[in-house]
């Protein structure tokens, strides 16, 4: 059985977003981190970009009136899902954007945090272990439908995702992203 801290421990290790803020700031208040009028969680001059690798189409596949007659079998394995893992597996996701999405909203840098997940993928596409020269082509496919699509950030109050009016594609914001990594490496290297 996972205890709480065992748990926490697992969502922060699936999170790099989460693991790679925590070390900056960390490093920040060690002091050994190259900008020192920098504050720890100065969002304003932290830029995240978090690629998801994609997620099953959001649906409903347990209900809690069928969930409350499950034996300890059926949460481990029920008709072909693993209703545990499922729900681990989302809510580690969920708490993760849910977290760094109140962040960076909470400090109004909220453009610093660019979240790409595509979480409507169904069959194949939908499988971390179908490896096949088709679906790798419909992955990369996925991908390019993925840059066209608008820019979306974490509903604080749905939890959902929901499409911003006014911040263009993922494709442009990547770019603006791009530019501005370049900018601070510029002045980096006037140091």
């Amino acid at each position: 059985m996972l205890s709480r801290t065992s748990l926490t421990r697992q969502c922060w290790q699936n999170s790099q977003t989460l693991m790679a803020i925590t070390y900056i700031s960390k490093e920040i208040l060690k002091g050994k981190f190259k900008f020192v009028d920098m504050k720890p969680m100065e969002g304003s001059r932290m830029l995240v970009l978090s690629l998801g690798t994609g997620a099953p189409k959001l649906e409903e596949k347990y209900s809690a009136a069928e969930a409350s007659k499950w034996g300890l079998l059926s949460w481990v394995y029920d008709n072909g899902a693993t209703p545990m893992v499922d729900i681990y597996g989302d809510a580690s996701s969920d708490m993760v954007d849910i977290h760094v999405s109140t962040l960076f909203q909470s400090l109004h840098c909220e453009k610093n945090y660019l979240r790409i997940q595509d979480d409507t993928l169904a069959g194949d596409a939908s499988s971390v272990d179908i490896a096949t020269t088709e679906n790798m082509q419909k992955l990369v496919q996925i991908g390019n439908e993925l840059l066209k699509k608008p820019v979306s950030r974490v509903n604080l109050e749905t939890g959902k995702f929901d499409e911003v009016q006014g911040e263009g594609t993922n494709e442009v914001a990547l770019i603006r992203f791009a530019k501005l990594l370049s900018e601070e490496k510029r002045l980096w290297e006037a140091e």
